[in-house]
């Protein structure tokens, strides 16, 4: 498949589905574009490096996000296992 990002061709082989891979490539080429208009910057490997920050940035920031919803919701879901269980105990 055939996708476009900053101007620039690549032939890709992926396993996902040709919408999701031209919704990545979307997604970079539209984070490509904000970096060079913010630093006016035309250097196409610098600007695909800051991108490429922004986007570890972005993703780093969801992970975190998600240990803090992950930690207390385990620990909720623990406790009403062991709830569950002892009621199926003092069923028996």
């Amino acid at each position: 498949m055939k996708i476009e990002i900053y101007d620039q061709s690549y032939n890709v082989n992926a396993d996902q589905n040709d919408d999701y891979l031209k919704e990545l490539a979307s997604y970079v080429d539209g984070k490509m574009r904000e970096v060079a208009h913010a630093t006016r910057m035309v250097d196409s490997v610098k600007v695909a490096v800051l991108a490429a920050l922004n986007i570890a940035d972005e993703l780093f920031a969801v992970r975190e996000r998600q240990q803090e919803i992950d930690g207390p919701l385990r620990k909720r879901v623990e406790k009403c296992v062991a709830l569950v269980e002892k009621a199926l105990e003092h069923s028996n």
